[in-house]
């Protein structure tokens, strides 16, 4: 008798220490949050900043993606399933359809991951217009100050009074009765089914989340110690058979835990485009301590989209990493280049509708992912090289050594399985290239791929591109915001110095890189603090009002690697926005340009802008802060001053909106470009192109 009383009061006990501590560290959270809510109601300029995460699926629900007009005629068999599907649950659902809080409510329930960008912005829409419920939230830990003891005292006497009841009721129920052996499995079977649903739904954990799990995991542990101290203190003979039986079946309960554990969840999948569709079985691995790792092929697979990866290395020994979502047989391939800070994820982020990669699938094209150098895990030839070897290299080198690279493996691949495939290729293209591809680039990525072109036209080599469309692409800089002014002083001045002591810019290490994917998670969790955050980073790149929050949550920014940026890359753009000119890498001297492009002075690729032999589109966004729509302009002035066949468009988009959000209007213009191209026509170069090209091969010979 006194042993049950012990249990019930250490039970009662520990419940009590749960819930003091949850709602302690709960009032906390929402004190921070509501601290948050009334500075950001008192920043200027917040609305239009906040506009940014409108584009993101911050509460994933269960109703399916509309398609866009683009993707009638060109989607694939699984986006037609997916569409049907969401058809059929808008049509016989009424609930799904009865607003804001029913999508609310179902979304904490079940966390679906429809996309990655999805998953990853957690923030509600509605929370940042309702700012009086925010305000509201001093009021409420006024009140849950007061309410809590009452409360507190109230549901410990019920609580231990209930326990008393159960253990009496136990006691007069029959011991021997056991459940049947179907029953038990029954329920194993289910178990094992709600860890699985868990376990791939519900990928990662914030910081307060992991606060509220460790406290209450501490809290177990340590009752469960006081817990068995008393039963050996009040039945100690008892307690000793226990441990003569433990130790007596140590083995056997061994192996059953090894025969029990789930460790490897297997999940059957199908990869859309094999030619035998029967589900095949493969072992998901999770990563430790609830953080999202996901790679671009994870994505892919999982949207049932084929995947392949190519290993390339670039003539410096760095080796990339170009990802495929392949076609064998298609004449039209597109390669997808990312920007700073940014890698293949961005091209597939936003699911299965939203993604630029997949919209290009769907269309029939061979799609090609390029991933420039620069990760953390610093993957080279030479296993040995110092981090300050690795990270010396400019935006020279992605576009004189990375881009060739990788476009020069898209060629040897694309011609010899288009071989195989069409033995008569050869005949019918006259020994041409035997595809057509083209080239989409974001940011960097844009520049790169200029200085690509221009380069390749100067040595007299082929680009194999047949069109070129650039979003917002780097290159002119000289109109930019005040941070942007004191970085480039500050790299400029202070280049010898910082060289040395930050080779590159990138979170160090494991636990920081954890710690920032964490606290992502949390940023969505709060309105409040997630928008104050998304406000200040805004203000620091001059007001762009890009999902800055959102692309923190992104899975490429994990505790095992991420892309980093070079410090001579940050140098070479602050070289490009001091001389207000699109200009290779100025080396410092006179002699060490000279050795390089045989100039006293770095090449102005401006100035060969009449060399591009292809159409080129350029797109600006007129709320892009970072490379603002003047800046994008100019490349269009020159190459139309080149006799270059470019087009320019403005859409109302801040810099990440090209690549993280969910635009329609954006993937029909270009999806509209690609379709201009003709695989089967024969490349053809007008006269105005050759009398450039002419006048560009004179002005490179001078």
């Amino acid at each position: 008798m006194m042993q049950r009383f012990v249990d019930h009061v250490l039970a009662v006990t520990k419940e009590s220490l749960k819930a003091i501590t949850y709602e302690s560290l709960n009032n906390i959270v929402r004190l921070i949050n509501g601290v948050s809510a009334l500075l950001l109601a008192l920043l200027p300029g917040k609305a239009n900043i906040l506009e940014g995460i409108h584009g993101w699926e911050l509460r994933p629900t269960f109703r399916g993606p509309r398609f866009p007009r683009w993707m009638e005629n060109g989607v694939s068999s699984f986006n037609q399933f997916i569409h049907e599907l969401s058809v059929d649950s808008d049509n016989s659902s009424p609930e799904y359809s009865s607003g804001e809080e029913d999508s609310d409510r179902y979304s904490d329930r079940f966390d679906y991951p429809s996309s990655p960008a999805s998953q990853s912005s957690r923030t509600s829409e509605a929370s940042f217009t309702k700012y009086s419920r925010h305000q509201m939230d001093w009021i409420q830990y006024i009140l849950l100050s007061i309410l809590f003891p009452i409360k507190l005292l109230l549901w410990i006497p019920l609580h231990l009074l209930q326990l008393v009841y159960y253990g009496v009721s136990k006691s007069l129920s029959i011991s021997g009765n056991k459940r049947p052996s179907h029953l038990l499995a029954h329920k194993r079977v289910l178990s094992i089914k709600e860890h699985i649903i868990h376990r791939t739904t519900d990928r990662r954990r914030g910081v307060v989340e992991d606060l509220y799990q460790g406290i209450e995991l501490s809290i177990e542990a340590v009752f469960d110690v006081v817990h068995k101290a008393a039963h050996l203190l009040l039945s100690p003979s008892e307690a000793f058979g226990k441990l003569f039986r433990l130790f007596s079946s140590h083995e056997c309960s061994s192996t059953k835990e090894n025969r029990d554990g789930v460790e490897d969840t297997p999940i059957y999948t199908a990869t859309l485009g094999d030619n035998d569709l029967k589900p095949t079985e493969r072992n998901v691995k999770y990563q430790p301590l609830n953080t999202d790792a996901r790679t671009c092929q994870d994505v892919i697979s999982d949207l049932g989209y084929p995947y392949e990866a190519i290993r390339v290395i670039t003539a410096d020994g760095y080796i990339l990493h170009l990802e495929r979502i392949p076609r064998r047989d298609s004449r039209k391939a597109v390669f997808l280049q990312h920007g700073v800070f940014d890698s293949s994820m961005g091209w597939v982020s936003n699911g299965v509708v939203g993604s630029p990669a997949f919209a290009a699938y769907d269309q029939g094209y061979d799609v090609f992912l390029g991933n420039f150098r620069g990760l953390v895990s610093r993957e080279h030839v030479n296993k040995n090289i110092s981090s300050r070897q690795y990270w010396r290299y400019s935006i020279n080198e992605h576009g004189t050594e990375d881009i060739p690279a990788m476009i020069d493996k898209i060629h040897q691949v694309k011609t010899a399985e288009l071989r195989l495939t069409k033995p008569d290729i050869e005949e019918e293209t006259d020994n041409d290239q035997p595809y057509k591809l083209c080239a989409i680039s974001h940011s960097l990525g844009g520049a790169a791929m200029i200085m690509y072109v221009v380069t390749r036209k100067i040595q007299g080599k082929p680009h194999r591109l047949s069109r070129l469309i650039l979003l917002s692409p780097a290159g002119f800089h000289d109109d930019s915001n005040t941070v942007f002014s004191m970085a480039e002083h500050l790299l400029v001045l202070m280049a010898p110095v910082l060289s040395r002591l930050v080779p590159a810019f990138y979170i160090p290490t494991r636990f920081f890189r954890m710690l920032v994917n964490k606290l992502a998670r949390d940023l969505h969790n709060l309105p409040a603090v997630g928008g104050l955050v998304q406000t200040l980073m805004s203000y620091v790149v001059g007001g762009d009002s890009s999902n800055w929050v959102g692309v923190l949550g992104l899975p490429h920014y994990n505790m095992n690697d991420m892309p980093g940026v070079s410090f001579w890359v940050a140098l070479h753009l602050a070289q490009m926005k001091r001389t207000g000119r699109f200009r290779m890498f100025d080396y410092g001297s006179a002699s060490a340009n000279m050795e390089v492009y045989g100039s006293p002075t770095p090449l102005d690729l401006g100035e060969y802008y009449g060399l591009i032999d292809i159409p080129v589109d350029i797109v600006a966004g007129q709320k892009d802060k970072v490379i603002r729509p003047s800046m994008v302009k100019r490349h269009y002035k020159l190459m139309k001053g080149g006799g270059v066949d470019v087009s320019y468009n403005e859409f109302e988009y801040a810099h990440l909106d090209f690549t993280f959000s969910h635009r329609e209007e954006l993937l029909s213009y270009v999806m509209s470009r690609l379709l201009l191209v003709d695989p089967n026509r024969k490349h053809h170069v007008n006269q105005r192109v050759l009398r450039s090209r002419r006048k560009g091969q004179v002005a490179a010979i001078q």
